[in-house]
Formats: structure tokens, C-alpha cells, sequence
């Protein structure tokens, strides 16, 4: 009866001691490994790959668009407004955010780490504020573009003028376009990540300190 005892006493003392040890060792999966507090991780996780596949795939159309934009300068020899966009390098350092913050966001679905979805969540503010800084002179080219057609008539063809105008209109257009769906992305990925830190950080002040 009495080795009984002793035997109970030794099982309580070794529960209590190894519960702290699983409390602290489950506190340290959830600080390494991003979890959304409601149960939507594997959909979560499907939504970053997949707008982050659409933002590489978007940031390399509007890369494309501009490069098609200068090499219709050289074939055009007109050095005009039409191709104000080019000469701002909007299609070139604009790429370097959106595919870094493509990248992130899939990476971030592939593994859903802290510093990854943080990482994320920077660089796609960051790209937000790039798109808007290109919608503003992507509508500023398609604005004047109309006045530059009618004065590269005093100079220079007008069928020249006409052709080239048209086509600075068409790729401008094209990418102020995928810009604006860039922009719609970033935004929606912020949300995603302030939404879920969001419902962390209630969970944390809700939950007891001592639970386990």
C-alpha cells in the first residue's frame, strides 16, 4: 500500500514538472511557425502562393510592356513624351519590388514563418507604394500624350506621329492596368497579414497566462 503511494506521488511530480517543459515547448512552435488562430492555415497558405504567383507573373508583364516601349522608341527614332514612362525607369526598378515581394509572399505560403510573413508584410507596403508612384506618371505619359502627338506633327511625320502615339497609348494603358491590379494585390495581402496579427494578439490577451 505504501509503494503505492509512493508510486502515485512520483507520477503527480513528474506530470507537474514535464507540463511546464510542453507549455514552453509549444510557446516555441508558435513563435517560429506562423498559425492563424482560426483554423484556416492550409487556405491561408493557398491564397499567399497563389497572389504571389500573380505578382511575379504581373511584374513580369509589365517588364515586358516596357521594354517593348523602348525598343518602339529606337524604332520609331523619335525621342518624345510619348515615351516618358521608359525614361523614368518605372518598368525596371518597379520590377525589383513587386518580383521581391512576389517571391516573399510565396515563400510565406510555403512556409509560414514569423519573419517571413513580416518580411512579407513590409515589402508588400513597400509595393504598394511603388504602384501608386507608378500609376501617377503612367497616367501622367497617357494625359499629355495627346498634346506630344500634336506637336510631334509640326516635326516629324504625321503617320509617324500617328503610329507611335497609338502604340505609346496601348502599352502605357496595358501597364497602368497591371499596375492597378498589383496595387489591389498588396493591399489585399496587408489585410490578409494585419487581419491574422490581429486575431493573434487577441487571442493572447484573452487567453489565460497560465494555460497550457
Amino acid at each position: 500500500m505504501a509503494s503505492q503511494d509512493a508510486d502515485d506521488a512520483e507520477r503527480g511530480t513528474a506530470s507537474s514538472s514535464g507540463a511546464p517543459g510542453g507549455w514552453a515547448e509549444s510557446e516555441g512552435r508558435n513563435n517560429s511557425v506562423y498559425q492563424p488562430t482560426d483554423g484556416s492555415q492550409d487556405c491561408q497558405k493557398g491564397e499567399l502562393l497563389a497572389l504571389g504567383a500573380i505578382q511575379i507573373l504581373n511584374r513580369a508583364l509589365i517588364l515586358a510592356l516596357g521594354v517593348s516601349l523602348g525598343s518602339l522608341q529606337y524604332v520609331a527614332q523619335l525621342q518624345h513624351f510619348f515615351f516618358f514612362t521608359f525614361y523614368t525607369g518605372y518598368p525596371v526598378w518597379g520590377a525589383v519590388f513587386f518580383i521581391s515581394s512576389g517571391t516573399l509572399s510565396v515563400a510565406a505560403g510555403r512556409k509560414p514563418t514569423r519573419i517571413l510573413m513580416q518580411n512579407s508584410f513590409g515589402m508588400n507596403i513597400a509595393s504598394a507604394i511603388i504602384a501608386l508612384v507608378g500609376i501617377v506618371l503612367l497616367s501622367i505619359n497617357l494625359a499629355v500624350n495627346s498634346q506630344a502627338i500634336k506637336s510631334c506633327y509640326s516635326s516629324n511625320s504625321p503617320d509617324l506621329c500617328l503610329y507611335t502615339g497609338s502604340s505609346s497609348n496601348g502599352l502605357v494603358s496595358l501597364m497602368l492596368i497591371l499596375t492597378l491590379l498589383e496595387l489591389c494585390i498588396t493591399i489585399t495581402l496587408s489585410a490578409m497579414w494585419c487581419k491574422a496579427n490581429c486575431c493573434d494578439l487577441r487571442e493572447a490577451t484573452s487567453s489565460p497566462p497560465n494555460s497550457v
